[in-house]
């Protein structure tokens, strides 16, 4: 298999399936390719003609979209799920919430792994997204949403970095704690602090 990826400093959608496929304990090929360089819309094209990351290539079969390429692993991978129905509804529920939704969140707080920006980023309405968010980690059952590493996990890790990234207090910090411990995350984090691209319309704050 291979993924195809963007800066791991600042592409959260990128991050999602990666993260997935680092706890599973795939093999695959990382194809990088640096967001806004120059080449960088034909590069993507090249692999998917939606032109965006993530793309993931499984021998003849191409999938698209962090959503569902996550969709397309579970159907191998059915531990990405929780087990129990009900748990496993809820945990669709959620991802597609976050998916979809908190644009205010994704519009002032971008992700930025290698910044710090305590106090940005504020505003009603994203104050109103950090709620929910907090709303829904505060039923983890510990130490990941559902007890063990889910998709939903993957669909929220760019989040835990947000929350790290502008120093956002009061959402669950054991969850918080857990996700920035997983090797993968680590892995992860040290790959995006030694990018040496600045993206300038990602920076928000300078």
């Amino acid at each position: 298999m291979q993924l195809v990826i963007g800066n791991k400093n600042y592409s959260s959608w990128s991050l999602r399936p990666w993260l997935a496929m680092k706890v599973l304990g795939l093999t695959f090929d990382e194809i990088r390719i640096s967001l806004y360089g120059p080449g960088s819309k034909a590069r993507i094209l090249a692999h998917s003609p939606a032109g965006r990351v993530p793309i993931l290539k499984d021998g003849e079969t191409l999938v698209w979209d962090s959503l569902a390429i996550i969709e397309y692993l579970a159907e191998r991978y059915p531990q990405l799920w929780p087990r129990d129905r009900a748990e496993r509804a809820r945990a669709r529920s959620i991802s597609a919430e976050m998916h979809s939704g908190f644009a205010a969140l994704r519009e002032h707080m971008s992700m930025n792994v290698r910044k710090r920006y305590p106090g940005k980023g504020r505003t009603s309405e994203v104050d109103k997204d950090i709620a929910r968010i907090g709303a829904i980690w505060a039923e983890a059952k510990g130490p990941f949403l559902f007890g063990e590493f889910t998709a939903a996990d993957a669909m929220y890790a760019p989040v835990v970095l947000r929350f790290r990234t502008y120093d956002v207090e009061g959402p669950n910090r054991r969850y918080l704690q857990a996700m920035l411990a997983l090797p993968a995350m680590r892995e992860w984090i040290e790959a995006a602090e030694r990018e040496a691209e600045t993206i300038p319309e990602l920076d928000l704050y300078g």
